[in-house]
């Protein structure tokens, strides 16, 4: 493994000052793959003097290979995006259960497991975006993307991306089966073209004419609010409005980055002191301005660009559960023809 901290600050992270953290080494198997997270590690390691070595690839590919290296592992710790991965790291045996003050009294209770094994540290809202030129009345909720006043109108990624299997999920949870799989099959009844590309791509489609309403995460459109992204120039991104779902219900579905100590963990007391660091709010601040993400910290400030956006009501429906649900969601996925 290979450190690649870049930088190098004169951080204070008040929230670790009361413990005792020993020099020393961490091991980082990360699927996040931004480079503004560099600034997170170099702060982390100027604060403590602890050197992150750092593995990157998909978190697929990560939880194999942690199960296949076993008690032999040297990862300390496993940091990836969605409740799903981050519940299958578990159900995999590649986790532990740790005990922090520190992350309990920071992060709400419906954004950690169960059992402590995985904790989320930022959030993406999944929300509605629309041509304001062409929609003159948006939804206003999930569930009225199944409205069939909106046939034709409707751009949404695959069945198997993992913000689609865990919408559907939340879905599940807050409306039970039946009505879940009522919705997917309105939706899909509503799709303008076949489920295709990434969430900058179902914004796109908004500018190219090919949809009229499109499901992505705020962090996709906050970006491009912050600097340029390719097939969303200013005038075009100006014509998109936006919608924060159910906010007098169940409130807008969340997707979580997150992250939890490795079951073997050989730098045990580091992996847990980077968790808390992560929960700091110099590093909740940098989720937000490195990478337009909302913080999981309640009360933390905002980057330019995701206040742009708002505040609203999240839906804090369990994340386990939702996790737990993604099996059900493939299946009514396939029954209606989701593709």
């Amino acid at each position: 493994m290979t450190a690649k901290t870049t930088f190098v600050t004169s951080a204070t992270l008040a929230i670790m000052a009361t413990s005792a953290v020993a020099e020393g080494e961490l091991n980082l198997y990360s699927s996040r793959h931004y480079d503004t997270d560099e600034r997170l590690y170099s702060d982390f390691t100027d604060a403590t003097g602890i050197t992150i070595n750092r593995i990157e690839g998909k978190a697929d590919e990560l939880i194999v290979r942690m199960q296949a290296e076993g008690a032999n592992s040297p990862a300390d710790i496993l940091l990836t995006v969605d409740t799903s991965r981050l519940e299958r790291a578990k159900d995999a045996g590649v986790l532990k259960s740790i005990d922090s003050d520190v992350l309990e009294a920071r992060i709400p209770a419906y954004l950690q497991d169960e059992d402590n094994q995985w904790f989320g540290f930022s959030q993406r809202a999944r929300i509605i975006f629309y041509d304001k030129t062409d929609v003159p009345n948006p939804p206003q909720t999930y569930v009225d993307l199944a409205d069939p006043a909106y046939k034709g109108q409707v751009c949404h990624r695959s069945s198997t991306n993992v913000y689609s299997q865990t919408l559907l999920s939340a879905v599940i949870a807050n409306h039970g089966e039946d009505a879940a799989k009522g919705w997917a099959k309105g939706v899909v009844d509503n799709f303008a073209r076949a489920p295709q590309g990434g969430d900058t791509d179902q914004l796109r489609g908004l500018v190219s004419g090919e949809c009229d309403i499109s499901i992505s995460n705020t962090y996709y459109f906050a970006r491009a609010i912050r600097k340029d992204v390719d097939g969303l120039p200013t005038d075009a991104r100006d014509n998109i409005g936006w919608v924060f779902p159910s906010q007098n219900g169940e409130g807008a579905h969340m997707n979580l980055s997150g992250g939890g100590v490795a079951a073997n963990a050989p730098n045990l007391d580091n992996a847990i002191a980077f968790l808390e660091y992560l929960a700091s709010d110099q590093a909740q601040q940098y989720f937000s301005a490195g990478n337009d993400e909302y913080p999981a910290v309640p009360g933390v400030g905002l980057s330019a660009s995701v206040a742009t956006l708002g505040m609203f009501k999240p839906d804090d429906v369990d994340a386990t559960t939702v996790a737990n649900n993604v099996p059900t969601a493939q299946k009514i996925f396939n029954e209606v023809g989701w593709e």
